[in-house]
């Protein structure tokens, strides 16, 4: 696994944790895994910033509106959105889900925000967009859409079909700007 891919899967991990937690009840000791600190709620998405080994990661989260898959109720874990950034990799606004299970290797997931239509490269549970030139086009297609769409097909051939609504991404992103400038 090269650097990058354990850049994100770190992230995510670090991510997944964040929404995990936040959702505990607040009278529960939190785990020392449990760095995020949410910055705030705007409609269906989260903002959150954690600093991970010392260098400060901001990201917007959230989860499907809809979850469909094919055949009908296969068990999976959750997925989420998040469109991360971090300063000191020189990252800003990348683009990723957690799917909920393996995906079928080789095999490409979409996206779709209205008739904008993007493709995500598959690894493990998570996707990312193939073409990282189209990634602003995306983030701009997210602010000003109402519904992301993203189907795969798992590694058991199950295909997916997750909504996620966008109310509150452009107040999410604004706030992860401000806080990893």
């Amino acid at each position: 696994m090269d650097m990058k891919h354990l850049t994100r899967s770190t992230f995510i991990l670090l991510a997944t944790a964040a929404c995990i937690f936040s959702t505990a009840a607040s009278a529960q000791k939190k785990s020392p895994a449990e760095s995020a600190v949410l910055l705030g709620q705007f409609g269906d998405w989260g903002a959150y910033r954690a600093e991970p080994g010392g260098k400060k990661v901001c990201f917007a989260l959230s989860k499907p509106t809809s979850a469909v898959t094919d055949p009908a109720n296969r068990k999976r874990d959750p997925s989420y959105a998040f469109v991360s950034t971090r300063p000191a990799e020189k990252v800003k606004n990348e683009i990723s889900v957690i799917v909920g299970y393996p995906q079928k290797a080789g095999h490409d997931a979409s996206a779709a925000i209205g008739s904008a239509n993007y493709v995500l490269y598959t690894q493990n549970d998570g996707a990312w967009v193939k073409n990282a030139a189209e990634e602003p086009k995306m983030v701009e297609a997210m602010r000003k859409g109402h519904d992301l769409v993203i189907k795969s097909e798992s590694g058991a051939g199950t295909k997916t079909t997750d909504t996620y609504s966008l109310k509150g991404i452009s107040e999410a992103l604004d706030k992860v700007a401000e806080e990893c400038k």
